[in-house]
């Protein structure tokens, strides 16, 4: 059998599954590495001027983004870090002003510690148009943006004028002018009975005129109300005379819970035909609006005597007008006052009054208030005795030894 001759080819060239490698022409050069390949060819793109400035802008933006971002927020940290007050601060934010004059303010007075963040923060919250004027107390440790946030609700400070029921114009006004953080001057007194007495809160900055204007305005709204609630067949014609007789019981008593009842017996009177006969009438007619600043504890005979157009004791019906401001509690008491047959009352020696239907029991009533009338000014002589004599001791000299 004849044999196939072997092909060479296989042993001389080393193929293999790897590729093509040449024969080594000796043991030197079959120990030697391989060459690495070349690197591709750069592309002319790349070397592009254009695509290089591109490049460069493309990180700057990236640069600038991931710097605004810090800012951002490293500034809302800030804006909303405890500030530096470490104790309540008063401030006052002048109408007009910018923001940044606001924000310099509020550096300068240690409220905030950089206005420019301040300022930044306010544009970043749309809230430099909503900042409002006016007297502003802030925490301690109060951040940017609560102080912001106060700004915008305008919560300021609230200062307060309170007139009690019963005084005259005159003495509100003079009540209104003594403030201290009220502004302007009032030139006139109003008319009598014209301001209602109660609380007023405002803001610094407002005037004195503006307060006197809430006071009418106040009146006038109480009493259309009460006049429209007020009861059927009262022998009051006009809301003018409501404020009148109001003005009366205002000054008789201070007690809420006799007030209608005090009401209901100047209306039994006005019904009969009956002169009212209340003493504080007498003293506004003498007096006016300085009547209630007097000290005294009872009216003379040559008071009681004298003439004058307010003297219930001597005129029939209503006075000329109100011997004061009634507040709303009086009003309504007149527009719907108790129903009973009381005619007279008298003080009970207690802050109350007795009242009475008869004249004779009027006369009981008036001789008991004034044997307590009695005894009181007999305790208060003794006091006295007791007080000067207990001075004499002290300042009389040793007897020495």
């Amino acid at each position: 059998m004849s044999e196939t001759p072997k092909d060479d080819t296989d042993a001389g060239t080393g193929a293999s599954e790897g590729g093509f490698r040449p024969n080594p022409k000796s043991p030197r050069e079959a120990i030697q590495p391989e060459p690495a390949p070349q690197p591709p060819a750069r592309s002319r793109h790349v070397r592009n001027p254009l695509v290089i400035v591109i490049n460069f802008l493309l990180s700057l933006a990236v640069l600038g983004v991931i710097a605004a971002g810090g800012l951002l927020y490293w500034g809302k940290a800030e804006f909303e870090a405890a500030g530096p007050l470490e104790a309540e601060k008063t401030v006052i934010i002048s109408s007009g002003s910018s923001l940044q004059a606001i924000a310099d303010t509020l550096e300068n007075q240690g409220v905030i510690d950089n206005s420019y963040i301040f300022w930044a923060g306010v544009q970043a919250y749309k809230n430099a148009a909503r900042l409002k004027a006016g007297e502003y107390a802030f925490a301690p440790g109060a951040s940017m943006r609560d102080v912001m946030n106060d700004l915008v609700s305008g919560k300021a400070v609230y200062h307060s004028v309170t007139v009690p029921e019963g005084w005259t114009s005159q003495q509100i006004v003079e009540r209104v002018r003594a403030h201290p953080i009220l502004t302007g001057q009032l030139d006139e007194i109003p008319p009598e009975g014209s301001l209602m007495p109660e609380t007023y809160t405002f803001t610094r900055g407002t005037t004195r005129a503006d307060i006197i204007r809430q006071m009418r305005a106040a009146q006038t709204k109480a009493l259309a109300e009460i006049w429209e609630r007020r009861v059927e067949d009262l022998p009051i014609e006009t809301p003018e005379e409501l404020v009148i007789l109001a003005s009366i019981v205002e000054k008789e008593t201070a007690r809420a819970d006799e007030r209608p009842r005090v009401a209901g017996v100047f209306v039994n009177r006005l019904r009969r035909g009956m002169r009212l006969q209340s003493d504080p009438t007498i003293l506004y007619g003498l007096y006016g609006g300085e009547a209630w600043t007097r000290d005294r504890s009872a009216i003379t005979r040559s008071e009681l005597d004298a003439r004058n157009p307010y003297n219930t004791y001597q005129i029939d019906r209503l006075p000329p007008g109100p011997i004061g401001n009634p507040g709303r509690a009086a009003m309504e008491a007149v527009a719907n006052p108790s129903r009973t047959d009381d005619l007279f009352f008298v003080a009970d020696g207690t802050g109350g009054h007795v009242f009475a239907e008869t004249y004779e029991q009027h006369r009981r009533n008036v001789a008991k208030w004034r044997e307590i009338e009695r005894a009181r000014r007999a305790a208060e002589a003794e006091e006295a005795r007791r007080q000067q004599e207990a001075g004499e001791a002290e300042t009389a000299p040793g007897n020495g030894g």
